[in-house]
């Protein structure tokens, strides 16, 4: 099983984390601005907690965000304790739209590779035309 990082432990974090832990069997690592919150989840499900974004992507296979806005978005993946250091991959599974096509350049770092996606689905422009078999 996989190493994983899961940064945010909200309403959709907290059981998302938690299910990677007991029905994936993934080695879990979770940050959350508030420690207290990390803490119960680490108690609940058995994983570990970090005390920044950086500390627990550290040597994990995966990097995954669910928080609230984009500003805490940017802040626990490329703020200065950001989890996207030293990372191999990064989901995003976040409720924010993702950066614009022209954008998501100055938003990702070099040379890291990473993932964003988001739970907005793609306008009409990006979808490849459909071909229809009569």
């Amino acid at each position: 099983m996989a190493k994983v990082a899961f940064l945010g432990l909200g309403v959709m974090g907290y059981p998302m984390a938690g299910h990677l832990k007991t029905k994936g069997g993934h080695e879990v690592t979770v940050y959350n601005r508030t420690a207290a919150k990390a803490e119960k989840w680490a108690a609940q499900f058995g994983g570990k907690t970090a005390k920044t974004p950086r500390e627990a992507a550290e040597g994990n296979d995966f990097v995954m965000c669910c928080v609230g806005n984009d500003n805490d978005l940017r802040e626990v993946t490329l703020g200065a304790n950001g989890g996207f250091a030293g990372v191999k991959k990064v989901r995003s599974l976040s409720i924010t739209p993702p950066p614009p096509r022209t954008s998501r350049a100055s938003f990702m770092p070099r040379p890291r590779k990473a993932v964003l996606s988001s739970s907005t689905p793609p306008s009409p422009a990006d979808r490849p035309a459909r071909k229809t078999a009569y």
